[in-house]
């Protein structure tokens, strides 16, 4: 199936709705009591399964390639999570990095690609998260190489391509730019990027943050060139304390610390956890469950792309519920004295990340009656060095971001109406 068919998204069903959730720790309330949590682009919901993890597998003092059993045990979930984060990327071609953060990942690449590969200038977006943006500005300086920004699109809250055409020239060592904005949720259409960016200097190297996309949406690296993407299993239902990052074949052999025994292309350090490896593998077990309440097949891969298309898709109804409401709730677009920034009308190029303003009081002010009412949002703004530069390039001094993803509810979304229309009358 193709979502983009679906421009207001499908809802799951009520019964498979409650699956859903059941999947999730506290997914409606935690020890501190009921809430609806729409701050998953700070954090994320998790899966249950991935918390167990931590337990079941971390107990276990055993190192893999020992010659007890249970070394052997442990070593199965290393190698079932590597092969479950390809499933994730969509490719078994390439190199895969893990880190403490995916922060982490990305100025190694970018130090990486900026150490050896020849040019005059740097282009990254200024959408990024510091992890991106401070990486290449700081490599650019350390190299003597132009910084050159791609400036935003206060419509779409995204990029145009016309930009990267407009920036990227024949001595660009490298384009560097997110998948979706962690702000705005616009959806930036990176194989037209890729197309662009190529067409000027077809060896340009090409890295994508996909930390705030990779939840919502397909990721299908096989069908798209470029060099590198990272991901944070946190934001995508797991377990806080790594940062997972994907390199193409030549960006994997340019020098970079590695242990020296190992091959040329092999950039891990030191001994894995294998909690964190059966983390990656209950997220796929999760959204490979997810897809085959819808299709039938054998193949890892075709399910869990199905499930992420069906997220999509969910979210997708959530976001327009609220945007519009119903014959009961008015929709953000339709409460007095509440905008919506970067409002793309074509939800298709939006994951649900939603970038609101109120006439009535500043952003911060706002979020704390939202945490009054039971509705957990948080505030981006100046001048925080996380939002500074991409609230500004909108023309605005901050945003109260909503986050919600495909395990949260209708009957949330409604709840955050209400206290929106309540708060936007205080």
């Amino acid at each position: 199936m193709n979502p983009n068919d679906y421009p207001q998204g499908i809802l799951f069903s009520p019964e498979l709705q409650q699956q859903v959730r059941d999947h999730f720790c506290n997914v409606d309330a935690d020890s501190y009591g009921p809430r609806a949590f729409f701050e998953n682009s700070g954090g994320a919901l998790r899966l249950k399964a991935c918390a167990e993890t931590a337990m079941k597998v971390d107990a276990h003092p055993d190192c893999p390639n020992r010659h007890q059993k249970q070394a052997d045990i442990q070593n199965s979930y290393v190698e079932q999570g590597y092969r479950d984060i390809h499933t994730i990327f969509g490719t078994e071609k390439g190199s895969i990095i893990t880190y403490l953060s995916a922060s982490q990942v990305m100025f190694n690449i970018i130090g990486a690609i900026a150490a050896a590969i020849p040019g005059k200038n740097m282009v990254v977006s200024v959408l990024e998260h510091p992890s991106g943006f401070d990486s290449v500005e700081y490599y650019a300086e350390r190299y003597g190489l132009e910084l050159r920004v791609l400036q935003s699109n206060p419509a779409t809250g995204g990029i145009d391509v016309s930009e990267v055409e407009r920036l990227v020239d024949k001595d660009t060592v490298l384009l560097s730019c997110m998948y979706s904005c962690n702000i705005t949720g616009a959806v930036n259409d990176i194989p037209a990027f890729v197309k662009a960016a190529r067409r000027i200097k077809p060896d340009i190297y090409i890295v994508v943050d996909a930390v705030q996309h990779m939840p919502h949406s397909v990721v299908d690296l096989e069908n798209l060139d470029i060099d590198a993407m990272d991901f944070a299993p946190y934001k995508f239902f797991g377990l806080r304390g790594s940062g997972i990052g994907w390199v193409s074949e030549r960006c994997a052999v340019l020098p970079h610390n590695r242990i020296l025994c190992y091959s040329k292309d092999t950039w891990e350090l030191g001994s894995t956890a294998p909690h964190l490896f059966a983390n990656y593998t209950a997220i796929v077990d999760y959204v490979a469950w997810l897809g085959s309440q819808f299709i039938q097949s054998d193949n890892r891969r075709e399910l869990f792309v199905e499930g992420m298309h069906r997220i999509s898709l969910h979210e997708r109804a959530l976001l327009h519920r609220a945007l519009e409401g119903t014959d009961e709730l008015p929709g953000l677009r339709k409460i007095e004295g509440v905008h919506v920034q970067c409002d793309n009308p074509d939800l298709t190029q939006r994951d649900f990340i939603l970038p609101i303003t109120f006439d009535n009081m500043d952003v911060t002010s706002a979020v704390e009656e939202y945490v009054k009412r039971g509705v957990y949002v948080f505030e981006r703004k100046a001048p925080n060095h996380y939002s500074k530069r991409i609230v500004e390039s909108f023309g605005l001094d901050g945003v109260i971001r909503v986050s919600p993803i495909h395990c949260n509810s209708t009957e949330e979304i409604d709840q955050f109406l209400r206290a929106s229309a309540e708060i936007a009358k205080l």
